[in-house]
């Protein structure tokens, strides 16, 4: 008989064999598309020296500097902004007054519903419309606070409520107070499980600051298609392009393995528990009270 999991059953010999040639398989085929690809670069001249000659260049150096300072202030500023956001939702749809629970519904239904490339148009153009001047970088910033904001709001609403309803239960039963509850009680536990889901979108907001040469913000998508379009090195698009997705893999990467050190910090702080008493005590102690 095969061990069980709580979940499913684990699988036996052969199943293991088969997951383990598809796997070989997959990898292999990835391999290959790869190969593909990087065969299709080196035949259209993608890896001439010319292409990449400009990047040996400090002035260059500084320009991809200076797009990823602007990438990472308008993703640091979003992503406070956005936790915000999504805390204060997150407790309105929370509350038991309806006053406070169906705006903020509402609110966070919205914008999760509208596209961000629309939050960013309306964040910059709608006010150029009226004679106001709005710098590139809140435009963009608004927009990445209210759809993720919004997405956040869900992810702390649904991981508190995933907290046992015993553990509300227990708190109020010591006569502890709403918000005492949710602060004290709901969510130092739902955090854990909630760390994932906020790191990965997270990651997206920072992914999503690239719709900012939308509105010809200088992050680092703009300044790599600037890089790009320089005719004296051949058009180099496709060696820029490969240089942004590095750096966007390595920030991505870093805030992954930030995550997983916090999740496992996390995981080792000691939890506080009620003194025991040996049974001598214990019996010294009701009969104290008798």
């Amino acid at each position: 008989m095969s061990q069980a999991s709580v979940l499913y059953d684990l699988p036996g010999p052969k199943a293991r064999r088969r997951n383990a040639i598809l796997g070989v398989a997959s990898i292999a085929g990835i391999v290959a598309l790869l190969a593909y690809v990087g065969w299709k670069f080196y035949e259209t001249g993608q890896f001439e020296a010319r292409k990449w000659e400009q990047f040996e260049y400090a002035a260059v150096q500084r320009e991809l500097l200076a797009g990823l300072w602007a990438t990472l202030k308008a993703a640091g500023i979003a992503a406070v902004l956005a936790l915000l956001f999504g805390a204060v939702f997150a407790s309105a749809r929370l509350s038991d007054k309806w006053v406070l629970r169906a705006p903020a519904s509402f609110v966070v239904e919205l914008f999760r519903a509208i596209p961000l490339l629309i939050l960013i148009f309306f964040g910059y153009y709608v006010p150029l419309q009226y004679g106001w001047s709005i710098d590139k970088l809140w435009a963009l910033v608004i927009g990445l606070m209210l759809y993720n904001g919004s997405v956040l709001a869900e992810i702390f609403r649904a991981g508190i409520n995933a907290v046992p309803y015993g553990q509300t239960e227990g708190a109020y039963a010591i006569g502890l107070r709403k918000n005492q509850v949710l602060r004290l009680i709901l969510l130092p536990q739902a955090f854990r499980s909630m760390l994932p889901a906020i790191v990965s979108q997270l990651v997206v907001l920072l992914k999503d600051t690239a719709l900012g040469f939308i509105i010809t913000y200088p992050e680092l998508l703009f300044v790599g298609k600037q890089i790009g379009g320089r005719l004296a090195f051949g058009l180099p698009y496709v060696p820029t392009y490969l240089i942004v997705a590095a750096i966007y893999i390595a920030i991505c990467g870093l805030l992954s393995i930030f995550a997983w050190w916090l999740q496992r910090r996390l995981g080792r702080m000691p939890r506080t528990a009620a003194k025991v008493l040996p049974a001598q005590d214990v019996g010294e102690d009701a009969a104290r009270m008798v």
